[in-house]
């Protein structure tokens, strides 16, 4: 699996790659989406739906780490914006990142409390972070001994 675009861009150009990206992601081929999208991000660098439409892709496609560092660059382009902390939330979260995904999901929460799939995330992250301490395991959720 390729972690960029390939060396020869798809035909079209960036709002081309994007339309098609997007419509991939809603029929269900996050891989395929992300390739494209990759292309468009590649032209527009600074095109927040564009980014997002690749962090989803990538979290879709199962690419937790990829997807992190796209919904950092979002967020970067666009501190305020909520879907961005729940998507970083969540990849942390598959990423096993409990702490700083618990952070995130806590600052999309607050920002959009009307929106019930950021505070369900928000708890089950943080009964995640009791349950591992209740059980003496590194709430980081990292591999190794309990905690002493």
């Amino acid at each position: 699996m390729s972690s960029g675009p390939s060396p020869e861009p798809p035909v079209g150009d960036a709002y081309d790659w994007f339309r098609r990206g997007t419509a991939l992601l809603a029929d269900g081929h996050p891989a395929a989406a992300a390739e494209l999208l990759a292309w468009a991000a590649s032209e527009e660098p600074e095109a927040a739906s564009i980014r997002e439409a690749l962090a989803r892709a990538l979290f879709d496609a199962r690419r937790s780490d990829e997807a992190a560092r796209e919904f950092t660059v979002l967020l970067r382009l666009a501190p305020d914006d909520d879907y961005a902390q729940f998507g970083l939330g969540l990849a942390l979260w598959r990423m096993r990142q409990f702490p700083q995904a618990a952070n995130h999901l806590a600052a999309a929460a607050t920002m959009r409390p009307d929106r019930p799939e950021y505070a369900q995330a928000l708890r089950q992250v943080r009964a995640t972070l009791a349950a591992r301490k209740d059980a003496g395991l590194d709430p980081t959720g990292q591999p190794g001994e309990g905690l002493t």
